[in-house]
């Protein structure tokens, strides 16, 4: 791959930022090591474009087709750009956004008519650069496009040799779920548009407002359909799906424009607001200097050195990158925010309001690494999600994204998020009003699938799909709750009740079979079964896939297995067993290892469990396989869908050496770490150290370990550990079948 050249003067405001920055990392610039391109093939459904650290602009090309492939927008082998759009989601299975669109297209005079088939452009992959905070390409046409943003705003460059530039500006253009339902536009100044763009979709009811200043003057300004004014201003448009179109002259000595486009979700004044906080100038290497600075800032949270490999410098940091794209910021600068009631709100303190939470996938490991690295985010994320709640009449959310509750996938792990922000210290809230909201949750009536759950004890799979991963799900959220009440005294008495409903997995498990099962309401099995087969009762799963989904107690299912020499048993069925040639797997079902999906949260956890029947040097095999053999430093180097930082985040705890198996708990087992040295500064100003002895690709397995300079037993370190500033040491070997614990 070609990279354009950085220009001069962005190199000395970069400099000059660094040097007022804050000193980590021996000033190691970990920007260098972000590769955004990584995930963009194949299934990792990533985009590549420039944004800051969980900021809510996401300014990106779209190649301008629907499908699978074109989930984030971008597809790498597609080499046609139609348009450069604000919002995208990162890795997901379903498409939504892609809103406030814009293309530069070259003219000779402001009164050529470019026609439509000319819109989209083609590229060449050696002419595009793709880093933390910038995007650019030279598209084919010869106009090169330039992309940085704030958290707010998205900033354009287009450099251009022709006399006239048009900007197309597409509030019409729809991907995949998303559906335009109004649009507006306003022609403000000779430098300056506002207006908004509403959909329908997967985001439900999704309303963005937005103002775009431009560096140069609008000569010509047109609507593609016969203009509706509104309030009879000619300078005001309304209608569905609205295309405008911008005409600019370029002047030999000054041959770019520059394109300032700031987003609000609660309305038009809340964009211009955001815009004149955030881009008030047109300088656009200085904005790309201070996004690259944040993401500096961000990712030198972890300093880890001296990798197994020099390919693992650019995978771990371009995951932690990632890690860090969602959820995202929705609150305005000045505190406003679309509620889950669609009513404006106003944050009473320095707070932000965040929404785009995966939460099935990213309470898992995202969450966690948010807890340790950016605790403040953290707690901002929880009250987020507790807000949503109480404006959501009582009940947390499932999926959000713009304000909207998307209804995708299953559980309440808002419940997991929240509670384990509180008890890591992060989220420093009222517990009662933290309770009333868990309790709401899980015992609201009139909803078949809990209802069920609380009076069966398992939702039973003659009632709904996904019957058995419901009851494993609940059975989780049940044991947070019960966790949380039982550290909180004023409702400690409710904690009996809960962790009853924690072993709901029990009711499901067929000792016949060995696995768990949808079960009918009477009380009956569902025939047939088949542990391989991919089936509407489990989600994006089969049955070996959810056998280990117990992380909140896998004492129990140990003991459901028949002790710890049969659960190691299942384990190497699990990781052994092929997929039988009458199975077709399904798009979900990558990263196999035997029956595991990597591709796919639920398997997630389970190389851990070797530490708990007392084989840890299995699954650190397994955990270095997965890191060295399923991610890669190529546009199709994530076996899954990234779903919004999880996947990455799962790299990031296994490539450091441990992973929060149950992220309520504050233990993280330990694995296989991929670096000799890391350390990560906590925010009470201690440094937490792990140092991995003799650490090489055949020195994969622990033989001893030792804590602060004493020996260590334990197969977990603990989350008070790693906030104390602990220092702990891995002695790594490469003889297998050793336990230290």
């Amino acid at each position: 791959m070609r990279f354009l050249p950085y220009p001069i003067a962005f190199l000395s405001i970069i400099l000059l930022l660094s040097c007022a920055g804050r000193k980590r990392g021996k000033d190691i610039d970990f920007t260098k090591y972000v590769n955004p391109l990584i995930g963009t093939d194949w299934v990792g459904n990533t985009y590549p474009g420039a944004t800051v650290p969980f900021g809510m602009v996401q300014l990106s090309p779209d190649n301008g087709k629907s499908g699978w492939d074109y989930i984030a927008g971008y597809y790498y082998p597609d080499t046609m750009i139609a348009g450069f759009s604000h919002t995208h989601l990162s890795g997901t299975g379903a498409g939504d956004l892609y809103d406030i669109r814009f293309m530069p297209i070259g003219k000779s005079s402001p009164d050529e008519v470019v026609p439509k088939d000319h819109i989209r452009t083609s590229f060449s992959h050696k002419n595009e650069k793709a880093e933390s905070g910038y995007y650019a390409v030279r598209l084919d046409n010869g106009i090169k496009v330039e992309l940085t943003a704030t958290e707010h705003c998205g900033i354009q460059r287009y450099t251009i040799q022709d006399s006239v530039l048009e900007v197309r500006l597409d509030l019409n253009s729809t991907m995949n779920w998303d559906r335009t339902t109004d649009s507006r536009l306003q022609l403000i100044d000779s430098h300056t548009i506002s207006g908004y763009r509403f959909s329908d979709g997967w985001a439900r009811d999704q309303r963005i407002f937005f103002r775009s200043r431009f560096s140069l003057p609008i000569e010509q300004f047109t609507i593609d359909s016969v203009p509706q004014y509104a309030n009879n201003d000619t300078t005001q448009f309304i209608g569905y799906g609205l295309v405008a179109h911008l005409s600019f002259l370029i002047a030999k000595s000054d041959s770019t424009l520059t394109i300032s486009t700031a987003l609000s979700g609660v309305d038009e004044k809340g964009a211009a607001n955001n815009l004149a906080k955030e881009a008030p100038h047109h300088d656009f290497d200085r904005y790309r200097a201070e996004a690259s600075l944040l993401w500096q800032r961000a990712l030198s949270r972890i300093v880890a050195e001296k990798g197994i490999s020099p390919r693992v410098d650019t995978i771990f940091y371009t995951a932690l990158y990632h890690s860090l794209l969602c959820p995202t910021v929705f609150s305005d600068a000045d505190g406003r925010y679309r509620g889950a009631d669609k009513k404006i709100h106003t944050l009473k303190t320095a707070r932000k309001h965040y929404s785009t939470f995966s939460l099935w996938d990213t309470y898992r490991a995202a969450h966690p690494l948010y807890n340790i690295l950016f605790p403040e985010r953290a707690a901002d994320m929880a009250e987020s999600l507790v807000a949503f709640g109480e404006q959501n009449e009582g009940l947390l959310p499932v999926w959000t994204m713009w304000a909207g509750e998307t209804g995708m996938m299953i559980g309440y792990h808002s419940i997991p998020v929240i509670v384990e922000a509180y008890r890591k210290g992060n989220y420093k809230e009222n517990p009662q009003r933290i309770m009333r909201l868990l309790v709401s949750t899980m015992e609201k009536t009139g909803r078949t699938d809990t209802d069920n759950y609380r009076h069966l004890g398992y939702v039973p799979a003659d009632c709904t799909n996904w019957s058995l991963s419901k009851t494993m799900e609940y059975a989780y959220d049940n044991a947070c709750i019960a966790l949380f009440a039982r550290e909180n005294a004023a409702a400690a008495k409710r904690s009996m009740a809960y962790a009853h409903h924690a072993k709901a997995y029990q009711e499901v498990y067929d000792p016949a079979s060995g696995f768990f099962r949808p079960k009918l309401a009477s009380g009956e099995w569902k025939l047939p079964f088949d542990p391989f087969e991919y089936t509407e009762d489990i989600t994006e799963s089969n049955a070996w896939q959810y056998l280990f989904g117990v992380q909140h107690d896998t004492e129990g299912l140990m003991e459901l297995m028949g002790g710890a020499d049969s659960m190691a048993r299942r384990l190497g069925l699990f990781f052994g067993t092929p997929t039988p040639s009458h199975i077709a797997l399904p798009i979900f079902s990558t990263g196999m290892i035997g029956q595991y999906a990597h591709g796919n949260e639920p398997s997630h956890h389970v190389a851990y469990l070797y530490n708990k029947v007392s084989q840890p040097w299995k699954g650190a095999g397994i955990i270095r396989r997965i890191l060295t053999e399923l991610y890669k430093n190529t546009p199709d180097g994530l076996c899954g869908n990234e779903d919004c930082g999880q996947l990455s985040a799962w790299y990031v705890f296994s490539a450091l050496g441990f992973y929060p198996v149950d992220p309520i708990s504050g233990h993280y087992e330990l694995g296989s770490p991929l670096f000799e040295h890391v350390t990560i500064p906590q925010p009470n100003g201690r440094i937490f150290r792990l140092t991995a002895h003799n650490l090489s690709e055949k020195n994969r397995y622990i033989e001893s370990v030792k804590v602060d300079g004493k020996p260590y037993h334990r197969s977990y370190i603990t989350w008070n550990q790693i906030r104390s500033g602990a220092h702990v040491e891995l002695f790594m070997t490469s003889r297998e079948g050793h336990c230290w614990y």
